[in-house]
């Protein structure tokens, strides 16, 4: 018998209302405490936005089957998906009102397999510097132990957003 599962997420444009208006810091401190809706990829996911500073950024997921690529392990594009989320949301944790960015690569390294036996794993992301029109940021993904299962860097090209 197949399994299935079922999730729901909020609509998109209520978050996408609020970038910019904010400082990147309180944008995400909002998502955190669910006072904005979360992202729908973090629904289909199932990850948490778990810690949010400046600069500093932790997102987790307790990987299950339904993160399975056919060798019966998490599919490669989970580990990426946290890991440029994790990356993109220190960067803008660091950005003022009226300022967005958007990632202009994102490098990942593979290190260890995750599967529904590893538990819960978290993506930590932290910036490594960020100048007046990029920023470079790096993410770990990291078991329960500490250990390090994927790493990955990405930059960043800031801008100023239209006014609104």
């Amino acid at each position: 018998m197949g399994r299935s599962r079922t999730y729901e997420w909020e609509d998109p444009s209520i978050t996408a209302a609020v970038v910019g208006r904010v400082s990147g810091l309180e944008f995400l401190r909002e998502i955190q405490a669910g006072r904005l809706p979360g992202p729908p990829v973090s629904a289909t996911l199932d990850f948490t936005l778990d810690e949010v500073d400046e600069g500093r950024v932790m997102f987790a997921v307790m990987p299950g089957e339904e993160h399975y690529n056919p060798l019966g392990s998490v599919h490669g594009g989970v580990y990426a998906t946290l890991l440029d989320s994790a990356a993109g949301c220190a960067v803008h944790s660091t950005l003022p009102p009226g300022m967005g960015y958007t990632s202009l690569d994102l490098t990942v390294k593979f290190l260890k397999r995750i599967t529904a036996d590893t538990g819960r794993v978290r993506a930590v992301g932290t910036v490594v510097s960020r100048g007046r029109q990029t920023a470079l940021a790096e993410a770990r993904l990291l078991d329960a132990g500490d250990r390090l299962l994927a790493h990955a860097t990405s930059s960043c090209l800031l801008f100023p957003l239209p006014a609104a």
